[in-house]
């Protein structure tokens, strides 16, 4: 037996080019089990997972202004991490939550996230709703109508 440094709890090595038998395997059955880590705040929540602080950061978009993924993602501290904003507001409109992902379009403005609303037209239509033009796929004044996160809730 060895010691995990990460765990502390003893597991099972077993020798080179020899699998542990499914006895030892049973014997080291607590070692071995998978456990699911959860993270908790000094206040006792459960901490966040990084889509939930997305999908919270999205809320807080006004109506009638626009982000981008990137500055979601570096308002979280993972400036790099603006593809993983994406993958968070991929099911935004399938939620029973209300999740404005129609404001965050790419760092050009570019609506790059409309062939995921169903008909694609549907991003640009609740966005001009909001007052936003958009000419060619693209927010007109986009520099103007840019809301940063990390300048506003930090």
């Amino acid at each position: 037996m060895s010691q995990c440094l990460f765990s502390y709890l003893p597991i099972m090595v077993a020798p080179k080019n020899k699998p542990l038998s499914k006895k030892t395997a049973k014997k080291s059955k607590p070692a071995l089990r998978k456990e699911k880590l959860v993270t908790v705040n000094p206040s006792g929540k459960k901490e966040e997972t990084f889509y939930e602080l997305v999908l919270d950061v999205v809320c807080q978009v006004p109506k009638g202004r626009v982000t981008s993924y990137g500055a979601i993602a570096a308002a979280l501290g993972a400036k790099s991490s603006s593809r993983m904003v994406g993958w968070a507001l991929l099911g935004v409109g399938k939620m029973k939550r209300k999740i404005p992902g129609h404001r965050v379009v790419n760092r050009m403005g570019m609506l790059s996230g409309r062939h995921h609303f169903n008909p694609p037209t549907r991003m640009q239509e609740l966005l001009e709703k909001e007052g936003v033009k958009v000419k060619n796929d693209q927010v007109v004044d986009f520099k103007k109508l840019f809301w940063d996160p990390a300048e506003i809730l930090f």
